[in-house]
């Protein structure tokens, strides 16, 4: 039963501070293109292109190994 309480307790506490942020109006989490959702992006970036082979090559060598 004391670990009911102890995690109940901290869960009011979380909730209590995600409150406080949205009382005091913080702005959302913002990826590289303005937000979940928002994503207008008509191509990809060369950030994103170098992700993307570097993910692929790392595939393809766990695949030899």
């Amino acid at each position: 039963m004391g670990y009911f309480i102890a995690t109940f307790a901290i869960m009011l506490i979380v909730l209590a501070i995600m409150a406080v942020g949205v009382i005091f109006g913080r702005n959302a989490i913002k990826g590289s293109c303005g937000g979940t959702g928002n994503c207008i992006c008509t191509k990809k970036c060369e950030n994103r292109l170098k992700f993307e082979a570097d993910m692929a090559a790392n595939n393809k060598n766990e695949m030899n190994i």
